[in-house]
């Protein structure tokens, strides 16, 4: 008998989607067990007893980014890539959805407004040009725009600009972050796609307005909503992300990838309503359970093949 092949969860105060993907994995009978990771210290030989973890938290907590890259180095597949989320931010996904080809909106990342401690105006940031031309950025993107944190997410520090004061008002209050202005698609329809396994999506309704999901079937025409899978299996593939939610704002038919920086997507029931939390479910399960019984990756650490992750051949 083939051994039982083991999935680790690391979580965090989710209590609605960790518990049920247990469930599902075990009622598969599929030759695969989901259990709770484990950690109290992690030595450097330390071997993995997981062929996959899921990682729904390490954004919060640094300890548990840093065992998942030891975890990779090991050949555990980690969903999602933990050195490939590290690196990420917003320049870097609107210019990577350009050079695929897929509709993202203009976006200039911004010089930060305030710096830590030791960092002097005269002598550290002689690189930079001061003041801003806000008129030349203004005009670049448009108005209205939107300011954002270029690694943030969950809709934090994101405001809609209707005039250059109110940009620059906004921008002055933003601290240590390092903020990018964008483009502001005014949409007819707004989709978050949830994508899985960089094969899988399920195009959910959402209204921004009111940050939250609108269970509806067949809210899409049936070419936009191919269009916005067919992007979102396109940005996955290139992120190397396994779990991944994305926006689209869809302006006289052509949407926009707008945000796709979402590696640790929102899985409660209570967000995603009981008829997409079924379709999530049962899709991770499904997803874990492939990649369980995959062989282990075997990669030379001299070459960095690691850093890269795991890609769906199409």
């Amino acid at each position: 008998m083939d051994p039982m092949q083991k999935v680790g969860l690391i979580v965090g105060r989710e209590w609605s989607f960790p518990p049920a993907l247990i469930e599902e994995v075990a009622r598969r009978d599929a030759g695969v067990q989901v259990e709770y990771v484990q950690l109290g210290g992690t030595s450097m030989d330390e071997p993995i007893p997981y062929a996959v973890i899921v990682d729904r938290i390490s954004h919060e907590v640094p300890y548990y980014r840093t065992y998942l890259k030891h975890a990779v180095l090991q050949g555990v597949t980690v969903v999602n890539n933990p050195f490939m989320w590290t690196s990420d931010d917003k320049l870097f996904d609107a210019s990577l959805a350009t050079r695929l080809g897929v509709p993202s909106p203009k976006t200039i990342a911004l010089p930060n407004k305030e710096y830590v401690a030791g960092i002097k105006h005269d002598e550290s940031l002689r690189n930079l040009r001061y003041p801003l031309d806000w008129n030349a950025i203004a005009a670049h993107v448009g108005m209205p725009c939107i300011l954002k944190d270029a690694h943030g997410g969950g809709w934090k520090e994101v405001y809609v600009c209707h005039t250059l004061d109110e940009l620059i008002h906004h921008y002055d209050t933003s601290g240590l972050l390092t903020m990018i202005v964008q483009e502001f698609i005014e949409w007819e329809q707004f989709v978050r796609c949830m994508a899985l396994g960089q094969r899988d999506v399920l195009c959910m309704k959402y209204d921004p307005k009111h940050r939250c999901y609108v269970p509806e079937e067949d809210h899409l025409a049936p070419e936009l909503e191919a269009r916005i899978k067919a992007h979102s299996v396109t940005l996955m593939r290139a992120l190397g992300y396994d779990m991944c939610s994305l926006e689209f704002a869809v302006r006289n038919g052509v949407p926009y990838a707008i945000d796709f920086m979402n590696p640790a997507p929102d899985m409660d029931v209570n967000s995603l309503t009981p008829h997409y939390f079924q379709w999530v479910l049962t899709h991770m399960a499904d997803l874990v359970i492939r990649l369980a019984n995959e062989p282990r990756a075997s990669r030379n650490p001299a070459t960095g093949e690691f850093l890269l992750g795991r890609r769906e051949i199409a």
